[in-house]
């Protein structure tokens, strides 16, 4: 359930996990258990909630993610490198999104919101995917064959997108780097910026885009988060629910070494784990949630829990 490599030791967490109440959800995707916890319809409109996270008013129009990546031909079939696991700077990626907006005059609009982070602004429907490039890391994405006339317009805005990217000039200078070239897009999250959803979260502490637009459309109160919850815990009001979206551990690059993934899960130990229990020791805060919808798995503790001394803390790969 957790991949913490052996020999990792939370004390803060574990402590939480092992007193707390454990239930075993389905998994799921960040972005599916973002649309639960807000009560909007799945799959959520990934392209418009990151456009108003960024300040900008998509209005009624459609939009969708539109995140470059590396597809690796490989003896039958294409795997997708998404930009998380190779650098890309600001710059090169609104050079990018330029060309490609030159070529697709009226059809797509693209806007590099981050490196890796770009949106879409669609002139018509397209077959977009519901899944993010983090999730379909190393995966087989061969086009399928379907002949739906949506799937194959895709498909051809796609393609063309490709050769628009092989030949622009940043891909020379980045190949003759080494670098991986950015030589596709992946569309996912298509859809129109939905209705207001009913106040369920008092404020929102992320740095992911999806989670960021949620929070302003519904109305809470959406900063990044603190290096550590000592911050946060000094400006949290004393009541209300309030959600931190911790995916430092969302990524290609800190799971490609055992080293490194032991080093952030100790980082969010030290910044959250262990101040969160010491609030919740406390009475500083009344619950402390943990959701981890990838491993299917869900924890939550109260002050009272904390005195159930006989469930002992053991290692994290123990509740695999």
């Amino acid at each position: 359930m957790f991949a913490a490599p052996p020999q990792t030791r939370l004390p803060g967490l574990e402590l939480l996990l092992a007193r707390g109440r454990a239930s075993r959800p389905a998994r799921r995707t960040l972005e599916e258990w973002l649309a639960d916890a807000f009560g909007i319809a799945d799959p959520l409109p990934a392209g418009a909630l990151t456009a108003l996270a960024a300040g900008m008013l998509p209005g009624d129009a459609l939009w969708a993610r539109a995140d470059p990546v590396h597809l690796r031909l490989m003896r039958d079939h294409l795997v997708l490198v998404p930009q998380a696991a190779f650098g890309l700077a600001l710059d090169e990626a609104r050079a990018f999104c330029e060309a490609l907006n030159r070529h697709f005059a009226g059809l797509l609009e693209l806007h590099a919101v981050e490196e890796g982070r770009w949106i879409a602004r669609l002139g018509e429907a397209v077959a977009a995917e519901t899944r993010p490039p983090l999730e379909m890391a190393g995966r087989d994405v061969s086009p399928d064959a379907s002949r739906d006339a949506v799937a194959t317009r895709m498909r051809a805005i796609l393609n063309e997108a490709q050769m628009v990217l092989h030949a622009h000039g940043q891909n020379e200078a980045r190949e003759a780097r080494g670098e991986p070239a950015v030589n596709s897009l992946w569309l996912w999250g298509g859809g129109r910026l939905p209705a207001k959803p009913a106040p369920r979260w008092q404020a929102v502490i992320a740095r992911d885009p999806v989670a960021l637009g949620l929070a302003r459309l519904s109305g809470a109160r959406a900063t990044a988060p603190d290096a550590s919850a000592a911050g946060w815990l000094a400006r949290a009001p004393d009541d209300g629910r309030h959600l931190v979206v911790l995916d430092a551990l969302r990524t290609p690059l800190a799971l490609s070494q055992p080293e490194d993934y032991r080093a952030a899960m100790e980082r969010l130990e030290r910044g959250w784990f262990a101040p969160l229990l010491d609030a919740l020791r406390a009475g500083r805060v009344g619950m402390v949630s943990v959701h981890v919808p990838d491993a299917g798995a869900a924890f939550e503790a109260i002050r009272g829990d904390l005195r159930r001394f006989w469930r002992r803390p053991r290692p994290l790969e123990r509740y695999a």
